[in-house]
């Protein structure tokens, strides 16, 4: 079993243990580009290590940190107490809004998508569960498009990071077909002719 790597950013140092997504190009075009506003409240789907939830958290009241995987949980969990973040997060099991209460609502709302394509449609692994979007790439992006709506306050605002080998465009649209206004505010050239895309969408 290999040792837990170190990854850093900023002031912050995070632990990634095995059979967790380490952080990599897109985590950090999407930590440098996170604005979190005093007293917001957030939700990080996804949270892998914690990276993105933590750094929320130097700003926001309360972060609840989900992820399907059990090892991301327990790795994040403790990248808070690394962090000293943790008595501002709350971390729980569940795919995407799963284990969010009935009628709760964020100002913030964060997802680091697994938006790469893939014809392993039954690659579920824990590891896979991180890039795995399917087919098109699309197939988490399209659950949590569909799902965000109901979850944000009258003002709240949705950071998802996504790649253009899963149709920008279209997840543009459907954001605004659900009454959200959606742009693409970073992105970062990687080899192979993809781009990795961070869009921002909030009520009209």
């Amino acid at each position: 079993m290999r040792s837990d790597k170190q990854v850093f950013f900023a002031d912050c140092v995070f632990r990634v243990a095995e059979n967790v997504y380490e952080p990599a190009e897109d985590s950090f075009l999407f930590a440098e580009n996170l604005k979190v506003r005093e007293g917001d409240r957030v939700v990080d789907i996804g949270t892998g290590c914690g990276i993105l939830g933590i750094v929320a958290a130097a700003k926001a009241d309360e972060v609840l940190a989900i992820d399907i995987s059990p090892h991301a949980v327990r790795c994040a969990r403790g990248n808070a107490e690394l962090n000293h973040m943790a008595h501002k997060i709350f971390f729980i099991q569940g795919d995407l809004f799963g284990p969010a209460r009935a009628g709760e609502s964020f100002d913030l709302v964060l997802f680091n998508a697994p938006y790469l394509p893939s014809e392993e449609q039954e690659d579920h692994s824990w590891l896979g569960w991180a890039w795995n979007g399917g087919k098109t790439g699309r197939d988490v992006i399209d659950q949590f498009v569909d799902a965000v709506p109901r979850y944000l306050t009258q003002e709240g605002r949705v950071l998802l990071m996504q790649s253009t080998l899963s149709n920008v465009e279209r997840t543009l649209t459907q954001f605004r077909q659900k009454n959200l206004k959606a742009e693409v505010v970073a992105d970062r050239d990687l080899p192979f002719f993809e781009t990795i895309v961070l869009v921002a969408a909030e009520r009209f």
